[in-house]
């Protein structure tokens, strides 16, 4: 027997589908939004208007910067505990979405902190249900996180993400509004959408895949391969809403399915050397299939999606979708220098053998991680 959940109570689509904000009943509202883009392009006072329209009081609590640290979300908890909100709203990025999931973790059940909550979860001891409502309002085209039931926060003493899984973390509401992604400048349009098809293609061919999440995630892979490159260059609302949706399909069947090693070692690169997280999945993702393909369930998967995306070789066509995005082949051509790779390098493979490695379809020894360590560095294959 296995459960599947495809959202929380709704997904609402569309262009300008901000709007439905106005049909809102919360009392108190808190916005968690990031460094400062939603505030310059005029989102967050739209979205302020649309629930004072009905009613509530809002407050905004901005300034999450990429890889949300654990010193922020205390601090936006703090916020949360003297604003007393009936409903926490995200609007931004993927950190954004992240920070406020871990807000309002902490602020819904006092007796869990960070020292106690992987303990908590891993006991099955976190409740599922809630008193304050979640609504998640991406702006990037990415992590999904609108849809899924985790969060990643990192510990910048520890120089490690922590991924906190659990039911409750899944957004009552998901607003997918296309009109917001056309903030998104061109760098940020390649790394989230390689990390939507990073999310989609490691749920694919994990062994955990069932029909429904093959589904979801087939189409995602290529849709987004399709449409990505078409949001990337000509920026036209049709791709970057094609996109948007594709994304959150790819969220729904990863927090079903399962990722792999790709996050890993992204995990690893972006806590040590403060990546952006799609950026470290996309230098990844090509190697780390190929790696993967010696399974043959792997290899099998791989050339249907090379059918479903009518190429030859689906490896080497996210190749060339990562040069025509810019994308750098390896972690030394995106600027980090051999000594700073070195100097980390206990590190990096130590943290690499965690999370989402662990159920890798090809079981990951450490020597076998050091090989893909040096090839995602040099950008060649040392495997």
């Amino acid at each position: 027997m296995k459960k599947l959940v495809l959202s929380g109570k709704q997904i609402v689509t569309g262009a300008g589908s901000l709007s439905c904000l106005k049909e809102l009943c919360y009392k108190r509202v808190m916005i968690v939004t990031g460094g400062s883009s939603m505030i310059r392009f005029g989102i967050i006072d739209r979205a302020k208007g649309y629930l004072e329209s009905a009613g509530a009081t809002v407050s905004v609590y901005s300034g999450i910067q990429k890889n949300p640290a654990i010193e922020e979300v205390e601090q936006g908890l703090q916020a949360l505990k003297t604003f007393k909100p009936d409903c926490v709203m995200a609007i931004g990025g993927g950190s954004a979405i992240d920070a406020a999931k871990a807000m309002l973790l902490f602020y819904e059940f006092p007796f869990l902190n960070f020292e106690n909550v992987l303990d908590y979860n891993a006991k099955g001891e976190i409740p599922v249900n809630r008193d304050t409502a979640l609504v998640c309002i991406p702006s990037t085209s990415g992590t999904g996180s609108e849809v899924t039931r985790g969060t990643v926060i990192t510990d910048t003493k520890k120089e490690l993400k922590v991924p906190i899984m659990t039911d409750c973390l899944r957004p009552d509401i998901a607003i997918l509004d296309a009109e917001l992604t056309t903030t998104m400048p061109k760098q940020i349009v390649a790394e989230t959408g390689m990390d939507a098809l990073t999310h989609a293609i490691e749920a694919y061919i994990n062994h955990n895949l069932d029909d429904f999440n093959e589904a979801l995630c087939g189409g995602a892979i290529a849709g987004i391969m399709k449409w990505l490159p078409v949001s990337y260059e000509q920026e036209t609302l049709e791709a970057r809403e094609k996109v948007h949706n594709y994304q959150a399909m790819a969220g729904i069947g990863f927090a079903n399915v399962g990722l792999g090693m790709v996050h890993g070692i992204a995990h690893s690169f972006g806590a040590a050397f403060n990546m952006a997280h799609g950026l470290t999945n996309a230098v990844i993702l090509p190697f780390a299939l190929e790696y993967n393909s010696k399974d043959k369930i792997v290899a099998d998967k791989l050339a249907h999606l090379s059918y479903l995306c009518g190429c030859e070789n689906i490896v080497d066509e996210i190749r060339k979708l990562k040069s025509r995005l810019g994308i750098p082949n390896g972690f030394k051509d995106a600027g980090i220098t051999e000594k700073m790779y070195q100097d980390k390098y206990e590190l990096l493979l130590a943290h690499a053998m965690l999370g989402a490695t662990n159920v890798n379809p090809v079981k990951m020894t450490e020597e076998e991680m050091e090989k893909m360590l040096a090839t995602v560095f040099y950008g060649e294959k040392r495997f």
